[in-house]
């Protein structure tokens, strides 16, 4: 049975009557419009093993009648959104983000969500004198805003990738992010977005999102065309109905079939390509499939979640739960077919949201040589070692059940959202709480996972991979890296949907708190998350 938000609220926040004038408003680029050629996002390197990057956190009044969150960057003299950042293994990333975010604000769930309480999230430990430090905690409001490096191994601490106690406010001084990329971090895809808990959900739905890509040569990809495709989601316009219809974007274009044309991925015959495909929407799975004419094709799938396969695997259909990245290469396109990019839907379960199969872009044969799809894939100077080498042979230190459940009061909710470690009692997560589990540096543990709720979630953890080692406990062949996986939903009888994943504590940089959860956003903004301490060595 659907649970469906009170749409009052809603529709007054998107009506151009109850919106302040533009002017007042700060700006967001212009976004592509529908039916378009898809362009990669503009790409910035790293020069002498640095990147530096000043982003501005802005939201603003689309001419879509929606709220538009964006990281917006001045690129030869033009505002655009999102650049893509390129470092190589053991680079250092300078992220100077200023938060410019004003009233009004994006919806915390879409129209079609069930009711989800969403609680109040003050921080209440302050270090003596620095109330006004970012890196300290304090009441996070509409306004706030952080950044996660999501998939990227690095420390748990302010200025790096910590988001429980990190909160710029709207109007904060810049706010410097100093990364040191790990020389033995796996090259491939990686992404950048806002984690203020509570309103996570509403600024990635509304495009706060980038790539994140470590270089490093494999001969596989070297010199093919390289497609860098995110697909984003936007909230349904007042009246329609999400059942019938998901309202996606593929790299900001509209893809919403059939009311836009859909966008256009342009591919050179004959050739094979290289794309990396990000799922940036907040709660969207994803199902995918590439047809050339009537033809269901194989795709070579080389990396998940950033981290390369050992063994390249064909693939018809790639599953990517919210959060998660596929690399691939797509099959030479014949001479005078077209192809359709789909995805098939997803069974969310008896009470999830619906996820309808969807057509996402036609893929075209290119006319003549375009200098924006013709550049070839770039290698990096050196190759990066495996971080997690040789986890799959460890012996696990610890082995812990956890599961995600929801309760809810009424026919229509207030729902409550949960993640339990086995023998604690659920509750809603705030900022303030201790740690659910403690462990230590070289702790490798075996977690199991299971959904004892009617609707399927997206399990991910920060700072480290995870190696998928069985799924409903059946193992897994080939155990392969990731940081996001789906959890399916519950029946409501039989056994509950599990996942075995192996947790590698086992690098001292990651030592400190952080954090794991659903990655369906107002899940987790809803209260579907817990810490985790890492402490040093024993």
């Amino acid at each position: 049975m659907r649970r469906v938000l009170s749409l009052l609220p809603l529709i007054a926040l998107f009506s151009l009557a109850a919106i302040p004038v533009q002017a007042q408003l700060p700006v967001c680029p212009d976004r592509p419009k529908p039916g378009t050629v898809v362009q990669n996002p503009v790409d910035l390197y790293s020069q002498n093993g640095v990147l530096k990057v000043d982003l501005t956190m802005q939201n603003a009044l689309g001419s879509d009648g929606l709220i538009h969150y964006c990281y917006a960057y001045m690129y030869q003299g033009k505002l655009i959104e999102a650049p893509t950042l390129r470092v190589n293994p053991g680079d250092q990333l300078i992220l100077n983000l200023t938060n410019n975010l004003q009233a009004p604000f994006g919806p915390t769930q879409l129209l079609k969500k069930k009711h989800v309480e969403v609680p109040m999230h003050m921080h209440a430990v302050h270090k003596a004198g620095a109330q006004d430090d970012p890196c300290d905690g304090t009441m996070i409001l509409p306004s706030s805003t952080n950044l996660h490096f999501h998939g990227m191994n690095v420390p748990p601490t302010c200025h790096q990738d910590e988001v429980v106690y990190t909160i710029i406010q709207s109007g904060d001084p810049t706010f410097q992010f100093n990364v040191q990329i790990p020389s033995n971090d796996s090259p491939g895809m990686y992404w950048y977005h806002p984690h203020p808990h509570g309103y996570s959900f509403s600024q990635v739905l509304g495009g706060a999102s980038g790539a994140l890509i470590i270089e490093g040569s494999n001969p596989l990809t070297d010199g093919l065309t390289e497609h860098v495709l995110i697909i984003r989601k936007n909230p349904p316009p007042p009246g329609y109905s999400e059942d019938a219809q998901n309202y996606l974007t593929l790299n900001f274009q509209p893809s919403t079939p059939p009311l836009d044309p859909v966008p256009i991925i342009n591919v050179e015959p004959g050739k094979k390509e290289f794309w990396r495909v990000l799922n940036a929407s907040p709660e969207q799975f994803m199902q995918l499939q590439i047809k050339y004419g009537d033809t269901l094709q194989s795709v070579e799938m080389i990396a998940i979640d950033g981290v390369p396969l050992q063994t390249p695997t064909d693939y018809t259909t790639v599953i990517i739960p919210p959060a998660g990245r596929a690399e691939f290469i797509t099959p030479p396109l014949p001479q005078g077919v077209h192809g359709n990019w789909q995805t098939l839907g997803y069974d969310t379960g008896p009470i999830g949201d619906t996820d309808v199969p969807q057509l996402i872009a036609k893929i075209e044969p290119i006319s003549g040589l375009s200098p924006a799809k013709r550049a070839p894939h770039p290698a990096a100077h050196r190759p990066a070692p495996a971080r997690f080498a040789g986890l799959k042979q460890q012996t696990p230190t610890a082995q812990r059940g956890l599961y995600f459940s929801e309760t809810t009061s009424g026919t229509n909710g207030p729902f409550q959202l949960f993640i339990t470690l086995q023998g604690q009692t659920p509750h809603v997560f705030h900022m303030d709480d201790p740690p659910a589990i403690t462990t230590h540096v070289g702790a490798v543990e075996d977690w199991t996972i299971e959904n004892r709720s009617g609707e399927a979630h997206a399990f991910h953890i920060h700072q480290i991979h995870f190696l998928v080692m069985a799924i409903n406990g059946v193992p897994v062949p080939d155990p392969y890296l990731a940081d996001t996986i789906p959890v399916v939903s519950w029946s409501g009888s039989g056994p509950y949907p599990s996942v075995t994943l192996r947790m590698d504590f086992r690098d001292p940089e990651i030592a400190g708190t952080f954090v794991y959860h659903c990655h369906i956003l107002d899940h987790e903004d809803g209260g579907m998350m817990a810490k985790i301490l890492v402490l040093p060595a024993q």
